[in-house]
């Protein structure tokens, strides 16, 4: 890792606002691409920031903090990032299920995706199914992505695979979740197209859910 890159994922780690918008521009400066950044900068970032976490080194400020951090860098970001090619790939509505409210996670994926030219509709935390089917009809959406951290909360996953399913979209939008308590044991109960065990490999997920 280059030491532009380096210090763009100290800023995350090391939670420091102050410094993360200076580690993107001499990044940018450098020639390093924002997608670069966002990946190899401030993801492996977060993966650390989430070690930190699981370890009781860092708690649930930390990592509010942590996404924080990540969005100033992205304004600085999406300023550089072509904007005529966002949403090439696709539109992708992201919302954590209703009666949930934790969105870091979610937040790292949007970015993501953002940066690999998909076209983000972010609908925030606690959402209903009736918010993310019209989500997905004003928006044309091609993928919806589900975060849920919270075990109680998984029936919110098939009230949303079943609202789709009754407005007639199900066969054409594919689903994916993601978050502490969900595996692929779960997406197939569940009947989702994809599991995602991380948000850095989120695009890859979502890439080849619009392909097929």
């Amino acid at each position: 890792m280059s030491e532009t890159l380096l210090k763009v994922k100290e800023a995350i780690v090391e939670l420091d606002l102050d410094e993360i918008q200076d580690a993107v521009k001499a990044c940018l400066d450098a020639g390093v691409e924002p997608w670069e950044i966002i990946k190899e900068g401030m993801g492996e970032g977060m993966v650390v920031v989430g070690e930190r976490f699981e370890s009781g080194e860092y708690f649930l400020a930390d990592l509010i903090l942590a996404g924080e951090v990540m969005k100033e860098g992205m304004q600085i970001l999406e300023e550089k990032m072509d904007a005529s090619s966002m949403g090439k790939k696709g539109t992708v509505v992201l919302a954590t299920v209703k009666g949930d409210i934790h969105d870091i996670g979610k937040n790292i994926v949007g970015v993501m995706l953002s940066a690999a030219d998909f076209k983000v509709i972010d609908l925030g935390v606690d959402v209903t199914e009736a918010d993310i089917v019209t989500a997905v009809k004003e928006n044309n959406a091609t993928a919806v992505g589900l975060s849920v951290l919270l075990t109680t909360m998984i029936g919110s996953i098939k009230d949303v695979v079943d609202a789709l399913s009754e407005a007639g979209l199900r066969d054409k939008v594919k689903v994916a979740i993601g978050g502490a308590c969900t595996s692929q044991k779960l997406a197939d109960e569940m009947k989702v197209d994809a599991f995602g065990e991380d948000a850095v490999k989120a695009v890859k997920i979502f890439e080849n859910l619009v392909a097929a």
